[in-house]
C-alpha cells in the first residue's frame, strides 16, 4: 500500500523546523559564549592594570623615604678624619639642599603666637642667619624739649625668630617729657612712673642685639634714639627692601607703612583703635614680613658681601703711623 502524500509533507516539515530551531539555538550559545570570554578578558585586563598600579606606588612613595634617609645619613655621619673624607663615596645625585627643596610642603616657619594669614613663608635654602641669631626691634618715641619735637625712647620690645618677647620696659628719658604722643606711642604719663632709666635700658638692649639680625620697619630710626650703631650688613629694615614692595604689587622705591605691608600682605590689621600703637605687635609683624621674603632677601645680602672687597683686619698696621721713625728716615 502506497503511504498518503500529506502525510509525507507533514513529516518533512518536521524535520526542517526541527534543524531551524536547532540552528538557531546553536547560534544563540555561539551568541552567549562569546559575550562571557569577551567579559572575561575585560577582567583579566582590569585586573592586570590595578596590579600594574599597585606595584607603581611604592615606588613613588619611597622616593620621599629615599631622601628622609639620606638626610638621616648626612646628619649621623660626621667625618672626622681626612682619610673618611678621602675615602667616602661619590655622592648621591639629589644634594641635601635638593632633598630639603623636596621635602619642604606646609612648614612655614612662622611664629604660632602671630602667624600670618598670607600662606607659607619662602623656604631658604641658602646662606640663610640661624634662627637664634635673628630678632626684631621696634621702639615708641615720646617728645622732649621746646613743643616736644626731640624724640627720645619710651618703650622698647624686642622678640626672637619664634615670637617670643625677650624685652619689653618703658623707659623713662634723660630729659623732661613734654609730649608723650600718645595717638603714636601709646604711652601716657603714669607708664613712665616705675620706668627704666634710659642708661640702663640701653645698656639691657645693646646686649641683647650685639651679634644678631635685627629685623625692623624704619629700624634706623629705632637706633638713632636708642643711640647706638649695629653693623648694616646685620640689619633688615622691612621698610626699604624691594622684596616686599615687588610681593605686595607696589612700585619700586615706594616706601610704605608698616600698618599698610601688614595689611596687604598678613591679612592682619595693627596700629588700629584709639590706644596707639603696641611696639610688640609692630616688631612680630615687621618680623613676620621679614620671613615672607627671607629667602629671596638673604641670598641678596649675601651677594652684596660677596662683591664688597676684603681689607685684612692687619692693613691698616701698614699706615705710616704704626712704623718705627728710624724705619721712615732711612726710607726717606
Amino acid at each position: 500500500m502506497m503511504s498518503d502524500p500529506s502525510k509525507r509533507n507533514k513529516v518533512s516539515h518536521g524535520f526542517l523546523g526541527n534543524y531551524r530551531y536547532l540552528c538557531k539555538k546553536s547560534m544563540t550559545i555561539r551568541a552567549m559564549e562569546s559575550t562571557v570570554a569577551r567579559k572575561k578578558h575585560q577582567d583579566v585586563n582590569a585586573t592586570s592594570s590595578r596590579r600594574r598600579r599597585r606595584k607603581k606606588r611604592p615606588r613613588s612613595l619611597s622616593e620621599p623615604l629615599e631622601a628622609n634617609a639620606l638626610m638621616k645619613k648626612a646628619k649621623l655621619v660626621e667625618p672626622n678624619t681626612d682619610s673618611t673624607l678621602n675615602s667616602a663615596p661619590e655622592p648621591d645625585h639629589r644634594s641635601v639642599t635638593a632633598v630639603l627643596r623636596d621635602s619642604w610642603e606646609v612648614d612655614s616657619g612662622f611664629s604660632e603666637s602671630s602667624p600670618p594669614a598670607s600662606g607659607r613663608s619662602s623656604p631658604f635654602l641658602g646662606p640663610s642667619p640661624p634662627a637664634s641669631s635673628v630678632v626684631a626691634l621696634d621702639c615708641e618715641m615720646v617728645g622732649t624739649g621746646p613743643g616736644g619735637r626731640c624724640s627720645a625712647l619710651g618703650r622698647c620690645s624686642i622678640v626672637d625668630y619664634h615670637g617670643n618677647v625677650l624685652y619689653d620696659k618703658y623707659v623713662r628719658p634723660c630729659q623732661p617729657v613734654t609730649d608723650f604722643r600718645t595717638p603714636w606711642s601709646g604711652i601716657r604719663r603714669h607708664h613712665l612712673h616705675n620706668a627704666v632709666p634710659f642708661a640702663q635700658a640701653q645698656e639691657e638692649i645693646l646686649a641683647i642685639l650685639e651679634g644678631k639680625v635685627v629685623v625692623g620697619h624704619s629700624i634706623y630710626n629705632d637706633f638713632e634714639v636708642l643711640n647706638m650703631d649695629h653693623p648694616s650688613h646685620m640689619v633688615r629694615d622691612t621698610s626699604t627692601t624691594r622684596h616686599l614692595q615687588h610681593l605686595a604689587g607696589f612700585p619700586h622705591g615706594r616706601r610704605s607703612s608698616l600698618k599698610l605691608l601688614a595689611n596687604k600682605l598678613l591679612n592682619r590689621r595693627i596700629q588700629a583703635g584709639r590706644r596707639g600703637h603696641c611696639s610688640v605687635e609692630d616688631a612680630l609683624a615687621a618680623l613676620d614680613l621679614y620671613k615672607l621674603v627671607q629667602g629671596a632677601w638673604e641670598q641678596e645680602m649675601e651677594r652684596r658681601l660677596g662683591d664688597e672687597p676684603t681689607v685684612h683686619p692687619m692693613d691698616h698696621y701698614m699706615q705710616d703711623e704704626f712704623w718705627p721713625d728710624e724705619v721712615l728716615t732711612d726710607g726717606l
